[in-house]
């Protein structure tokens, strides 16, 4: 996801964000004060360390940040966990600041984020470009197999009577389409849509977490879909082929503030990424969104299945 701001508003957004983030718990954002600041004793080299893992506000992201923080945890690196902070407006800032230590990241997106006219689609390019823009406070390990990459979908009968295959053939009917997706997705895209496929949508309209149900109901016509959502096969979906690769690599990638990160650290998240795969998150994800199990058991099975936990 891109988008494209100034200091101020984006400092503004920060304030407002971090002012809404409630009490703790699993399913409630906590604020991050001034405890947070980088913790001590964990300068970069040898020991366990200290770490304050942070995540952003979807299951998914939750999920992750619990698999780093059980596996370090079992290496005897103290960790603090600060579930659902918000969007990426608001945990880069974080990380690179030191008030977290380490995010599970998605590196397409995180590139993006840094580097809006960066054109790097592969999971190679990317991760080269990453290295070189990223600013010298923040560092990213081994990107894992395990992809999550935005869509633009549509249901199973949208497509057929639409005849609907690609992004190319959402530009021909989108003006009459109403799109869902994340609120911050329209800052992000709209201008990227336009000029790479033409696409121009009716309206946009803030959907986050309730996408795909969204689409299955009719409320919207098109939708911003993660590829490893259990709804897309639940609400019989279909993601539209991007052709041109507007959306770049997307694999999952642990961010870290550099000084924070010791070599325990380092080596334990990447054995964690050598690891993960896209059905393996898969797998987990459903067990979440379909059976309701909670990330942090779902976590704890799948370190232990790998020899991590």
């Amino acid at each position: 996801m891109r988008r494209k701001y100034g200091i101020a508003g984006v400092l503004i957004s920060a304030m407002f964000a971090l002012a809404a983030c409630g009490g703790g718990g699993s399913t409630g954002g906590n604020p991050l004060d001034a405890s947070s600041a980088a913790p001590s004793g964990s300068a970069s080299g040898g020991g366990g360390g200290k770490a304050v893992i942070g995540s952003f506000d979807f299951d998914e992201s939750v999920l992750l940040a619990s698999i780093y923080a059980q596996a370090l945890e079992a290496q005897g690196v103290q960790v603090e966990e600060k579930p659902r902070i918000g969007s990426r407006e608001v945990v880069y800032d974080q990380v690179k600041s030191g008030g977290l230590t380490i995010v599970p990241e998605y590196n397409g997106n995180l590139l993006a984020f840094i580097d809006l006219e960066n054109t790097a689609a592969t999971t190679e390019d990317v991760n080269a470009a990453l290295k070189e823009k990223l600013p010298p406070e923040l560092e990213v390990l081994d990107a894992s197999a395990a992809e999550d990459k935005d869509t633009l979908s549509v249901t199973k009968d949208t497509q057929t009577k639409q005849s609907l295959n690609t992004m190319e053939d959402l530009a021909k009917v989108s003006k009459d389409m109403v799109l869902g997706a994340p609120p911050e997705f329209k800052k992000r895209w709209q201008d990227r849509f336009k000029e790479v496929y033409g696409i121009e949508f009716k309206e946009w309209k803030p959907t986050g977490p309730t996408t795909a149900d969204a689409l299955k109901d009719g409320t919207i016509q098109v939708g911003n879909v993660f590829s490893t959502d259990p709804k897309m096969t639940a609400n019989n979906l279909v993601p539209l082929e991007d052709t041109k690769n507007i959306f770049p690599a997307q694999n999952v990638t642990p961010l870290l503030y550099k000084a924070g990160a010791t070599d325990t650290i380092r080596t334990t998240l990447n054995s964690i990424s050598a690891k993960l795969t896209t059905q393996s998150l898969l797998e987990m994800m459903q067990k979440i969104s379909v059976n309701k199990d909670e990330p942090a058991t779902v976590a704890k099975e799948w370190l232990t299945t790998n020899g991590l936990g």
